[in-house]
């Protein structure tokens, strides 16, 4: 596959996937707000991008392949309303949209498929629900990506243990869907293998589970004792409100499509076999 991949947003899933690329030999480049380049991102060319820094158009010329990690604000999809018109007069063979599973909202622990209905619960979710209907309806060749909770190196419970911010917060029937940063990568280069445009795809490891049992097997990995569990009961009044609302849903997100339709094989099937790898990389 040739030509040349734009990543608007080298965030934490952005710049894996950007350097996978680079070593797959594309030609890439992306933004971030200061456009700055970093030692991690050799390879990418680097563009300042928000809403009052816009690419000029020699910056997106001959771009093959667009994906946009860069999450919606309360004016709309930032990337869309400031390069949309300038994005369509590209030669787009595949686009892609990061978002999240928070667009199902509560589902009370069901099981939940690309097929069940957006009913977001949070602000941002409804923001994020929003901004994939836009990039829907803008005319490119679509794939969105529901992302479940992302973890990677320098971005999970292990490092939150070893921090000190680790609590064991129960609540009953709570679970929660993740994926590592390094599968996502492989979900988005497998669809650009094979398009779909229009397609969905929920992005998540085999392994839903209690937040408090996460915890648990980082501290048994890095071999400290576990703190306490404290009830939700007591835990909910103690919590900002960004810490409450990533309780405020429950659901179990279903990945068959991704293994189905893109032959996806997971590097990291559980939260317990991507804990292990990161603690062995460090």
């Amino acid at each position: 596959m040739e030509g040349r991949f734009f990543l608007f947003g080298l965030g934490f899933s952005g710049r894996v996937i950007a350097r996978r690329l680079v070593q797959a030999g594309w030609s890439v480049a992306g933004t971030t707000r200061s456009g700055e380049a970093s030692p991690e991102l050799a390879g990418v060319e680097m563009f300042a991008f928000d809403r009052d820094h816009p690419l000029p158009p020699e910056a997106v010329a001959g771009v093959t392949h667009l994906l946009s990690s860069v999450p919606p604000d309360e004016a709309g999809d930032p990337v869309l309303d400031v390069m949309g018109e300038t994005l369509r007069a590209l030669p787009i063979r595949w686009a892609g949209y990061l978002s999240t599973t928070g667009v199902y909202g509560d589902c009370g622990g069901a099981v939940i498929d690309e097929t069940a209905p957006i009913r977001p619960t949070l602000e941002r979710s409804r923001r994020r629900a929003a901004a994939e209907a836009a990039w829907l309806a803008s005319g490119l060749p679509v794939h969105l990506f529901r992302l479940a909770g992302i973890y990677g190196p320098g971005r999970s419970a292990l490092d939150t243990v070893r921090e000190g911010r680790a609590k064991r917060i129960v609540k009953p029937g709570q679970v929660f869907s993740r994926i590592h940063v390094d599968d996502i990568a492989a979900v988005v280069t497998a669809s650009m293998a094979r398009p779909d445009p229009g397609a969905a795809y929920n992005v998540c490891d085999d392994d839903p589970a209690p937040p408090q049992d996460v915890i648990a097997q980082a501290c048994a990995l890095l071999g400290v004792a576990p703190p306490p569990e404290i009830p939700w009961d007591e835990a909910k009044d103690t919590l900002s409100p960004m810490q409450a609302s990533f309780y405020a849903d429950n659901k179990r997100i279903d990945n068959g499509r991704i293994k189905r339709e893109l032959g996806v094989r997971l590097a990291y099937p559980s939260y317990r076999d991507g804990l292990a790898a990161i603690l062995a990389e460090t």
